[in-house]
């Protein structure tokens, strides 16, 4: 089993990402542009280490040689001997061609290139390496270290021996696979949470219910653990907007279209728990 990752983005799901990897024995290389991201990046790791100590959910010494096997780096050169690359940048198409144009130059021939995207099609970005079989979706969830699941998107090239090995790299750090086996925008969880917010949000818009009362439909007639609204301020409806207008350009089916109340929220600047108010005040 290849045993070193390189991550490229250091923001909440890079870290993430890094950090049950190194938890399950990886030599894990963690790289972002500025010294600033990274050290967010890896103060978020130590924290969230400490607390798994804290409530006994991992040894002391354990959490000291996972956090032993990360690497912070500037260098995107540092990922030339890794055996898996995640990239887990913006979700903007240009800036994931540039960094898989640079990776595909960059790491040895039996690498594997994996994007955490949660809307792009895979396809579009392993176009522009010269080893489209070799690039595979890896979208995992946030929080990372909490969230079990892990959906692997076949593009249009993918192998099968790229989509084991990523399985096997998913279920070492403990998370469960479902595999997505044609390239669809939104993949399946965006395109199910993406549908589910919007018609939310056209409800809440046009007065048919509050936000709470659409929340606790969802929890209590249909056993979620979270309605949408909620869900949608978790994420950051700034993402969910962002992801939503992918799959609404790819596939020009109305009911990805956003609604309006979710573009002037975004705005507004009222993006979730993140700025203190979404759907609900923070």
């Amino acid at each position: 089993m290849a045993r070193k990752l390189a991550v490229i983005g250091a923001g909440l799901m890079g870290s993430g990402i890094a950090q049950v990897a190194a938890q399950a024995g990886w030599d894990v290389v963690l790289r972002d542009v500025t010294d600033e991201a990274l050290r967010r990046g890896t103060d978020g790791i130590r924290t969230s280490y400490d607390k798994f100590v804290a409530k006994g959910k991992l040894a002391a010494e354990d959490a000291e040689a996972a956090f032993g096997r990360l690497t912070a780096t500037t260098d995107l050169d540092a990922a030339a001997d890794a055996d898996v690359v995640v990239e887990a940048v913006f979700e903007k198409l240009e800036i994931k061609h540039e960094i898989f144009r640079a990776l595909d130059k960059l790491v040895k021939d039996g690498a594997i290139l994996a994007s955490n995207t949660s809307a792009i099609p895979i396809t579009k970005i392993a176009a522009v390496t010269e080893r489209p079989e070799r690039v595979v979706g890896a979208h995992f969830f946030s929080p990372v270290p909490m969230m079990q699941l892990c959906e692997l998107v076949r593009g249009y090239k993918t192998s099968d021996e790229t989509l084991a090995t990523a399985r096997e790299f998913a279920e070492s750090t403990g998370k469960t696979c479902i595999v997505v086996n044609r390239d669809v925008a939104g993949f399946v969880t965006t395109r199910l949470i993406s549908a589910l917010v919007v018609e939310a949000a056209k409800l809440y818009e046009s007065g048919v219910a509050t936000a709470e009362d659409i929340d606790l439909a969802c929890k209590l007639g249909f056993g979620h653990a979270m309605g949408p609204l909620a869900t949608a301020d978790l994420t950051g409806v700034d993402i969910l907007l962002h992801a939503t207008g992918n799959i609404y350009t790819e596939s020009q089916d109305e009911k990805f279209a956003p609604p309006e109340l979710m573009r002037r929220m975004v705005d507004a600047g009222d993006i979730g728990r993140k700025s203190g108010q979404g759907f609900y005040k923070h």
